[in-house]
């Protein structure tokens, strides 16, 4: 009898979030202890738009993970064996990624540190990187031609807002 294929639980995903925690974490302590000092963005108004714009990240990073784990439920799709394209993952193919990529590039940005602009750009070469390799390669093997139809409509990403039936 031939084993049915079956998509791994999480995937790749604790390897991208614990780098992604690590490299966060560890730049935010060099950037309280000083070291980073060279980075700081003095200017009051140029802080208060990054504590802002680090504030809205980091509460869009919990909403898009709300919506993937708690409103969307993904373990069950992903125990059935079934592409999930409805509710948050009809805007964004990886809304779980995506929540930690916008929660602690906002992190980040709440340090009001130049040098921080970095990580994002990391972070976001490394998610594509690591999707393409492994996770989008299995979902293209397992699901064939569903999976790339709907790459072409959903970013992997950057969420794209559509009207109902824009992607049908």
């Amino acid at each position: 009898m031939k084993e049915e294929k079956k998509l791994p639980m999480y995937g790749v995903g604790p390897l991208y979030v614990a780098v992604v925690m690590a490299i966060t974490a560890a730049l935010i302590i060099l950037h309280c202890c000083g070291v980073l000092a060279s980075g700081a963005i003095g200017a009051l108004g140029l802080r208060i738009l990054f504590y802002i714009l680090g504030g809205l990240l980091i509460a869009f990073g919990i909403v898009l993970w709300v919506l993937a784990v708690l409103v969307d439920k993904i373990d069950r799709d992903i125990e059935s064996n079934k592409l999930k394209t409805t509710g948050i993952y009809a805007a964004v193919r990886n809304p779980i990624y995506a929540a930690f990529l916008y929660a602690c590039t906002g992190a980040l940005l709440c340090c009001a540190n130049w040098w921080m602009l970095a990580a994002p750009v990391v972070f976001y070469l490394y998610l594509t990187v690591l999707m393409i390799f492994t996770e989008e390669k299995w979902l293209k093997a397992m699901f064939g031609q569903e999976y790339i139809a709907y790459c072409k409509t959903v970013n992997r990403c950057i969420p794209r807002f559509v009207k109902r039936g824009e992607h049908q």
